[in-house]
């Protein structure tokens, strides 16, 4: 019964982390200077790994640019929403595998979200360099270091101050340790 409940609950909880990157670039995109630096969906497509686990981290981080393309035309389809897809699904994933194999100390949920960002943006990076040449257009390194890095700064500052914060209250009364132990 406990593993019913605890599906259940990683259910409802991707679905919510879902709902949140449906609508936090509403919050950003009033400024759109700085609401594309912000990486809104990648918040609650990293706390969807870490809370709910790897497989829907990866579910999650796939289906939100698709979806915000595919109903509100933004991110534009192709190659953005298919790119972002690889990466927010290489971050879901990351960070849930990492903070199911890591031990439960604060400084692992660091490592955890450093490598979950860092193996999204070079998903993101190869799959841009893969699509962009599928369309005819060069994407080159300088192109992968702005729009992975320099760009995303202000993102990657908020999402290294907030992510652990949020993970460390989801998961202090454990009611929300939904990782599952082997």
């Amino acid at each position: 019964m406990m593993k019913k409940h605890n599906s259940l609950l990683k259910l409802v909880l991707a679905a919510l982390f879902l709902a949140l990157a449906y609508v936090m670039p509403f919050l950003t995109g009033q400024i759109p200077e700085i609401g594309s630096m912000l990486c809104p969906l990648h918040i609650p497509v990293l706390l969807c790994g870490f809370i709910c686990g790897w497989p829907w981290g990866l579910a999650v981080g796939f289906v939100a640019p698709l979806l915000r393309s595919l109903t509100l035309g933004m991110p534009p389809l192709f190659p953005k929403a298919v790119c972002m897809a690889f990466e927010l699904c290489a971050y879901g994933a990351v960070s849930g595998l990492m903070h199911k194999l890591l031990p439960r100390k604060k400084a692992y949920i660091y490592v955890s979200l450093l490598t979950a960002m860092i193996a999204g943006r070079l998903v993101w990076g190869a799959a841009m360099f893969v699509f962009m040449g599928l369309k005819g257009t060069a994407f080159t390194f300088t192109a992968f270091i702005t729009g992975a890095f320099t760009n995303a700064i202000p993102g990657i500052i908020i999402q290294i101050i907030l992510i652990p914060i949020l993970v460390m209250i989801l998961q202090k009364p454990k009611v929300l340790d939904l990782r599952d132990s082997k």
